[in-house]
């Protein structure tokens, strides 16, 4: 079953998908799914439509919003914070814990790019509620990406009118001074269970380098499965079906479904 659910998050609305087992018995697990960067609930070639239809299919329930301010949630993109993110995950754990068919001694979190960041953190801060965390190219380096991209002029320029035009969505100067305010990889770090970390060796957005640094903090309790060839979104079937695959696995085995 598939229905569209909102919930409250920052004063605005929040807008969803929920993903719900056919003729469960008893309460079942649920996946939190966060979108990256200027992405939304589905995410390119609708991998996170795929995801969630699969875990349904193995006895799994997920939700999917838009952040705020992306998407069909309310809100303006050029207000996107991290720390913002981060806020709407947290009140999207709190309402995935209220569905009276959830098992809440088994909730997993699986991100993409700085969906990734917003999760890691998530699970970080809330690691008494997360039983799993898989990470897809996980943007640990927002930091360092906006410093390198931006030069001295590009600052000065967001300064002067507020916002860097990304080809039509406006980047504000909240997102850029709350980034240089939060470690996402120290956040993270304070996680202690598995993590499933599926990264293309070909991504060009967050190298695959960064998640070495996940592997650092979390070391033995940590997988990091490279995806050959694999761009940062896995815009090929093979290397979607394999990333799904490996996703839906790990889950099963952290929820002791296998």
């Amino acid at each position: 079953m598939q229905k569209a659910v909102e919930l409250q998050s920052r004063g605005l609305t929040l807008r969803g998908m929920l993903h719900v087992p056919e003729n469960h018995e008893g309460k079942v697990p649920v996946v939190l799914i966060f979108h990256g960067f200027t992405g939304n609930k589905m995410e390119p070639h609708f991998i996170f439509v795929k995801l969630s239809r699969l875990l349904e299919s193995k006895g799994i329930a997920s939700v999917r919003f838009d952040f705020g301010g992306s998407g069909e949630s309310d809100g303006d993109f050029v207000d996107m914070t991290l720390s913002g993110e981060l806020q709407d995950a947290i009140n999207i754990l709190d309402y995935a814990k209220t569905l009276d068919f959830v098992d809440t001694s088994r909730i997993g979190v699986v991100g993409l790019s700085m969906g990734g960041a917003v999760g890691g953190m998530l699970a970080g801060e809330r690691k008494e509620d997360i039983r799993a965390l898989c990470l897809w190219a996980p943007a640990g380096n927002m930091k360092e990406a906006i410093l390198s991209r931006y030069s001295d002029e590009n600052l000065s320029a967001l300064n002067k009118s507020g916002y860097i035009d990304l080809g039509g969505l406006l980047l504000g100067k909240g997102f850029v001074e709350d980034i240089m305010k939060v470690d996402i990889i120290g956040k993270t770090a304070q996680y202690d269970k598995n993590v499933l970390i599926l990264h293309g060796d070909n991504d060009t957005a967050v190298p695959v380098e960064t998640s070495d640094r996940y592997l650092e903090v979390f070391e033995k309790r940590c997988l990091l499965h490279i995806i050959e060839g694999a761009d940062h979104t896995f815009n090929r079937k093979n290397w979607e079906d394999e990333v799904l695959e490996h996703t839906a696995a790990f889950l099963q085995e952290e929820f002791k479904m296998l």
